[in-house]
């Protein structure tokens, strides 16, 4: 008698599991892709322990979420790429140091942050603006650690040297805005060229496209189609001949101790790219310059954020 009550028990739990499955793979495939993607970040959200807020200067909002508060070592200020938002860094910061107070920003007209179509985007004038939101929160109130990634990078280290008294460290992560030996690799001109759709363009940035960050990017990209015409006229500030070399022709400026990473196995540009870098690098008084795997691969490697907090 017990053993057939046992049987009973574990077909009941084996249906119910089965219905639970069944019911996920529904929802997965028939929700639309946005709002499963969205889901999905109020969940990391949650996991990592960040909070969202807003700020304003003069009618414009800023929208960011941070981590920890204010303490002994500095602050960090994390900057993400053209057409992501804040969102992109939940994976990497569960590596950080749980004390480090963390403030990841979307970028001026990106995620939940004013989108106005008659501003320059160009990266001197995205920089303003990002000194405009540290001076909202006072983060600036003691120097802080910046980083960015691809156009968030060329950002980071222009605000640098403008702004030097306020950075203690700088990390950039596959800048954009840098002139090379070899004007192939310089990465506007090869989007430019490529004229990829937008879905190909932002899937060269997965190392391991899994099935889980795959429906993230759809859900990315469903968002970004109803802001097209803001990635353009981004794409366009920040590429025209007054913008493009914005990194390079300021990075004389740039006195913090510096960091500078790229992928190996990044699409957007060729496998002997931090060699020729190097060649038109004289940065900082201290740099670093470590070969990993793709961009996404990195953001997620833990050494790369032993290397932060060590900066840090």
């Amino acid at each position: 008698m017990e053993l057939s009550l046992a049987n009973i028990f574990l077909k009941i739990v084996s249906i119910v599991g089965l219905i639970s499955a069944l019911t996920l793979v529904t929802v997965y495939h028939l929700l639309p892709r946005a709002k499963i993607s969205r889901i999905m970040i109020w969940y990391k959200r949650q996991k990592r322990g960040v909070a969202v807020n807003y700020v304003e200067h003069e009618g414009y909002r800023f929208c960011y979420f941070c981590r920890g508060e204010p303490g002994l070592q500095p602050s960090a200020l994390i900057l993400h790429g053209l057409a992501f938002n804040k969102d992109i860094w939940l994976n990497t910061i569960k590596f950080l140091p749980k004390d480090l107070h963390l403030v990841c920003l979307d970028m001026p007209g990106h995620g939940e942050t004013t989108c106005l179509l008659r501003d320059s985007y160009a990266a001197v004038d995205q920089a303003k603006k990002i000194h405009q939101f540290v001076e909202c929160i006072g983060l600036n109130q003691k120097p802080f650690h910046l980083v960015g990634t691809s156009m968030g990078g060329m950002i980071a280290g222009v605000y640098a040297a403008q702004y030097p008294s306020e950075v203690s460290g700088l990390s950039l992560l596959c800048p954009l805005g840098l002139r090379y030996p070899d004007d192939n690799n310089n990465a506007f001109k090869r989007l430019r060229e490529q004229s990829i759709k937008s879905h190909d363009v932002f899937k060269l940035g997965l190392y391991h496209p899994s099935t889980k960050n795959m429906q993230l990017l759809k859900g990315y990209v469903a968002d970004w189609r109803q802001q097209n015409a803001f990635l353009v006229k981004c794409f366009l500030d920040l590429s025209n001949p007054k913008s493009e070399y914005s990194l390079h022709d300021n990075m004389s400026n740039i006195s913090a101790p510096t960091q500078v990473l790229w992928g190996k196995d990044d699409q957007l540009f060729p496998k002997d790219l931090p060699a020729s870098a190097l060649a038109c690098l004289a940065m900082a008084k201290a740099l670093t310059c470590r070969e990993r795997r793709a961009t996404q691969q990195l953001l997620r490697w833990k050494g790369y954020t032993s290397l932060l907090s060590a900066l840090v």
